[in-house]
């Protein structure tokens, strides 16, 4: 019990020491983790990524990634340097590519600026607003330092278990068992899935912003999630056990922070 309460000692001293604020939304987080052995991690990851894929030839949508890419990546930095933010930028190398892959509907931005589509998002992005508005939420999982959290939070959810694990080593076997799965189900569902959650909503203020600074229409992001929803078919699973926002809540949240990012956009 002494290594537990040593150990709470410790994480609640480094939680006071670590934590930052995010760009835009004001929000605390706590992020400790080095930025540039995450980079690094995140620059070797997407090689591989690469290396294992097949880039996509078709050169329109190619040049229309790395257009919106770029033009939202000079806004994002426009924004740091106002605000005095620069520094978090530091190690960024930016890259936007298109994965030929018809089937995952999907996009992402490692650490460090790395971005990636797949081919099968391009018909629901449509045009070069709809691809901003995944380029600019994706990026702001980045900006927002979201990869870190999420490390950070799967070591405490971790080191929890081991935790409680230590503190029941004197009852049953299967009292033990019971309550490590209960840990492990309340947990993700109390803790994990609803910040997971956050970071989405989250990412899609920020990527309004973003897209708004970088000379696309915000008021376009609710007719690509619509899209999205029509795509998807309802075979969602429920808002509580998912780690993203429904499209309902997403698409009614987008349309009340339209105003808000309005105020950014220049045409």
């Amino acid at each position: 019990m002494k290594r537990i309460v040593s150990f709470l000692g410790i994480a609640v001293t480094v939680l006071i020491y670590s934590c930052s604020t995010v760009a835009i939304t004001g929000r605390k987080q706590f992020a400790p983790l080095p930025d540039s052995e995450l980079n690094s991690m995140s620059f070797t990851q997407y090689d591989q990524v690469l290396k294992e894929s097949k880039l996509s030839t078709n050169k329109a949508q190619v040049n229309q990634v790395k257009s919106v890419g770029q033009k939202i990546q000079k806004a994002v930095e426009s924004y740091m340097a106002t605000n005095g933010l620069s520094d978090q930028l530091k190690g960024y190398k930016w890259e936007f590519n298109l994965i030929q892959d018809d089937e995952t509907v999907n996009a992402w931005c490692m650490p460090g600026g790395k971005v990636a589509f797949y081919t099968a998002i391009m018909p629901i992005c449509k045009t070069d607003e709809g691809v901003a508005v995944v380029m600019g939420h994706e990026i702001a999982h980045a900006i927002a330092r979201h990869g870190n959290e999420r490390m950070t939070q799967g070591l405490i959810q971790q080191f929890g278990g081991v935790a409680l694990s230590y503190a029941l080593q004197e009852k049953p076997a299967a009292t033990q068992q019971l309550l490590m799965t209960s840990y492990g189900a309340l947990s993700n569902v109390g803790a994990i899935l609803p910040f997971s959650r956050l970071q989405e909503s989250e990412a899609d203020k920020m990527g309004l912003i973003f897209m708004a600074m970088a000379g696309y229409n915000p008021n376009e992001a609710p007719a690509f999630w619509e899209r999205m929803s029509a795509n998807s078919g309802g075979g969602a699973p429920p808002e509580f056990l998912s780690t993203h926002p429904s499209h309902a809540t997403r698409i009614a949240d987008l349309k009340a922070q339209i105003p808000e990012a309005m105020k950014y956009y220049k045409k």
